[in-house]
C-alpha cells in the first residue's frame, strides 16, 4: 500500500531551523516528482518546493527561496526539506506529495499530485 509519512515538524523560534523528512513506502520514488506543500489556518494549501524524479530540477516558492532546500534520496525512498531562517509566517501544516505523471517541467500545483502524506505541524514562535 502506497504511503507517505512526514516527520521532523515541531516548535522552533524565529531564525531557527528544522529538517522535514518524508518516508515513502509501497512504491519506488525513482519515477515520481515530489513536492512539499503547506497550509496555514484559514488559508489555501500552497506549494513550497518540488523536485524532479532525478533530482536535477527544483522549484521554490518566492517566499522560501534562499531559506529552504529540497532534496531526495531515492535509495532511501525519502524526500527532505531543510528549512533555515524560519519566520512566524512559515507556521503551517507541511505535507509531502508525489506526482506520478511524467512532465517536461516539475509541477508545483497541488492538483498534479496524486499521493499525499498526513502532514506535520511546524510552528515558528518565540
Amino acid at each position: 500500500q502506497l504511503q507517505l509519512v512526514e516527520s521532523g515538524g515541531g516548535l522552533v523560534q524565529p531564525g531557527g531551523s528544522l529538517r522535514l523528512s518524508c518516508a515513502v513506502t509501497g512504491f519506488s520514488l525513482d519515477y515520481y516528482a515530489l513536492g512539499w506543500f503547506r497550509q496555514a489556518p484559514g488559508k489555501e494549501r500552497e506549494g513550497v518546493s518540488c523536485i524532479s524524479s532525478s533530482g536535477g530540477n527544483t522549484n521554490y516558492a518566492d517566499s522560501v527561496k534562499g531559506r529552504f532546500t529540497i532534496s531526495r534520496d531515492n535509495a532511501k525512498n525519502t524526500v527532505y526539506l531543510q528549512m533555515n531562517s524560519l519566520k512566524p509566517e512559515d507556521t503551517a501544516v507541511y505535507y509531502c506529495a508525489a506526482d506520478p505523471t511524467p512532465r517536461t517541467m516539475v509541477s508545483g500545483r497541488t492538483y498534479d499530485y496524486a499521493y499525499w502524506g498526513q502532514g506535520t505541524q511546524v510552528t515558528v514562535s518565540s
